[in-house]
């Protein structure tokens, strides 16, 4: 028996983080997640800016899955003021959440044929994506951290114009989507079996998003618990019962699909009217807020003192939730399948790590002041 260190830089790894891999003749017995290294504090940073400036702190917690994240805060925080958005605000955050989310798994999807050594098809697919992030800008202002959400409804309008565009886009990603299927079965034989987690012990370990979609649970934040404009559009909750890397990977594919549809249903239903509400003297209270972001579900908690700037922020995102699942889906694989593995689980660990201190020589954990971390 032996170990093997990956991380917290390697070839395999988009982030930093450590994994300490227990092998027993090329079989992983255990696995040991450290984190850490990209901690930045954002939650304790919250606490220092005021509720407005806060939308712009928590946009940055993620590159792919920014619009989730302030999107997520927004509502916590319309809640604790007890207001609701303008009808057109709903749709036009629930139109940048699934362009998000098709950005999200199309990315996805091309760094999966990367692990798979399928260049061909990660350069089809990033192409193509190109021009999906290029209408983040015009209706946006930004490709990458969008700035739309404000508390109260969104900052910029959507124009006829960039109707047009986002209809004339879609047309070409339905063919990307069909290729990246037909892709997806051609590797079928070398992905299937692989990083099985159950629908049982899915379930047991609180496992989100397509991860739990794969393992055949029928579980989506939009359907369970609509928010934005999602009471006002149909779509299929998407789920695969194979329970495994092949699972997870059309689970994402055919959501670009559900994505598409529920995109043409808000653009030929986008109503008039005002795009945000004016907000008065933040309340005591606390509230909380949870999304289906790319990745699975998002949980905000923010709790207000009366003053402009928020007590506590506290936020739960799905890479969090489905880290325990990460170790059950390695135990028994080979070592050589560790890669793709991880890659099936689509993680994001500048979303999910959380700072611990250990004492080494006894192995305790304790708390300390944020004056002594000075």
């Amino acid at each position: 028996m032996s170990k093997v260190i990956v991380g917290p830089y390697h070839p395999a790894l988009l982030e930093p983080e450590l994994y300490e891999v227990t092998v027993r003749e090329n079989k992983i017995v255990d696995v040991s997640i450290r984190q850490g290294y990209t901690h930045r504090g954002i939650e304790k940073l919250m606490e220092t800016k005021s509720f407005h400036q806060n939308v712009f702190v928590c946009e940055r917690i993620c590159g792919f899955c920014s619009h989730a994240h302030t999107c997520c805060y927004c509502q916590a925080v319309e809640e604790l003021f007890g207001i609701e958005i303008p009808e057109r605000a709903s749709y036009i955050r629930t139109l940048i959440f699934e362009l998000e989310r098709l950005h999200s798994h199309y990315l996805w999807l091309a760094l999966f044929f990367h692990t798979l050594h399928d260049k061909e098809q990660f350069i089809r697919i990033v192409d193509a994506r190109e021009r999906l992030m290029d209408l983040f800008e015009p209706i946006c202002g930004n490709r990458v951290h969008y700035a739309i959400n404000a508390i109260g409804g969104v900052r910029r309008d959507v124009t006829q114009a960039a109707v047009g565009q986002v209809e004339k886009v879609l047309n070409e990603l339905e063919a990307l989507s069909e290729n990246t299927l037909l892709a997806l079965e051609k590797n079928a034989p070398k992905l299937s079996g692989l990083g099985p987690l159950s629908r049982e012990k899915a379930l047991n370990f609180g496992a989100v998003g397509p991860v739990l979609r794969a393992s055949g649970v029928k579980s989506d934040i939009r359907r369970d618990d609509p928010y934005a404009a999602y009471d006002e559009v149909d779509f299929e909750v998407i789920t695969e019962n194979g329970c495994d890397v092949l699972a997870r990977a059309l689970v994402r594919a055919m959501e670009t699909y559900e994505s598409m549809k529920i995109i043409r249903q808000l653009l030929s239903g986008l109503p008039l009217g005002e795009i945000k509400k004016e907000v008065g003297k933040p309340p005591v209270r606390e509230e909380t807020s949870r999304v289906e972001a790319p990745r699975g579900e998002l949980i905000y908690y923010v709790r207000s003192d009366g003053t402009n700037i928020p007590r506590r922020v506290k936020l739960r995102p799905p890479t969090y939730a489905n880290d325990r699942a990460v170790i059950e889906m390695l135990q028994g694989q080979k070592l050589g399948d560790l890669p793709i593995i991880l890659e099936s689980l689509d993680r994001c660990i500048s979303c999910t790590n959380r700072l611990t201190i250990i004492d080494e020589r006894t192995g305790s954990k304790k708390q300390v002041k944020l004056t002594d971390l000075g």
